[in-house]
């Protein structure tokens, strides 16, 4: 069967594919570009709603949703746009939610020597909404919690209450 629509097919994807798993190309400090800055404020910095895509690695479908960083510096804080960049890097390789969220957590914690960091990622798996068992309106949520996040029960619970209500994928 020749269709003039699939000639160039293979090529999209292997390009396609490419531009899904580019976050393997990338490394950390890289990714940072030198955005640490020195700072005082010991207060909560907290970025949500970073957008994002990913490949489970299980099935090679897509799952996407929503990052919610929050990180209580010591010293010295990121640059915001480098906390979508780094989400991207950790998002743009075949992945399971739950390394996805613990990386992104343990990057963050690295460069900042932050006293605590929380990450919390909501997201709709195809794998799940396509196959299987079809549960179109299922989302997941993963946390990954370390410092203070992780130690502290208050200051945890404070970090969560300021997440927004997961919703359903489609609907």
């Amino acid at each position: 069967m020749h269709r003039e629509g699939l000639l160039d097919t293979p090529m999209r994807a292997a390009k396609a594919f490419g531009d899904l798993t580019a976050g393997y190309h990338q490394d950390l400090h890289t990714v940072a570009n030198g955005a640490i800055f020195a700072s005082d404020n010991p207060d909560l910095v907290l970025v949500q709603n970073i957008e994002f895509y990913s490949l489970c690695e299980h099935h090679i479908l897509p799952f996407f949703g929503v990052a919610h960083i929050g990180y209580l510096p010591d010293g010295k804080v990121l640059g915001l746009s480098k906390l979508a960049r780094i989400v991207d890097m950790y998002a743009k390789r075949l992945q399971i939610q739950e390394n996805l969220t613990k990386q992104i957590a343990q990057a963050i914690h690295e460069l900042t020597d932050c006293r605590g960091v929380a990450v919390v990622m909501d997201a709709s798996h195809m794998c799940m909404m396509m196959r299987g068992v079809g549960k179109q309106q299922s989302t997941t949520r993963t946390t990954c919690m370390l410092g203070v996040y992780e130690t502290d029960s208050q200051a945890r619970m404070e970090f969560l209450s300021t997440i927004p209500k997961r919703v359903p994928a489609f609907g």
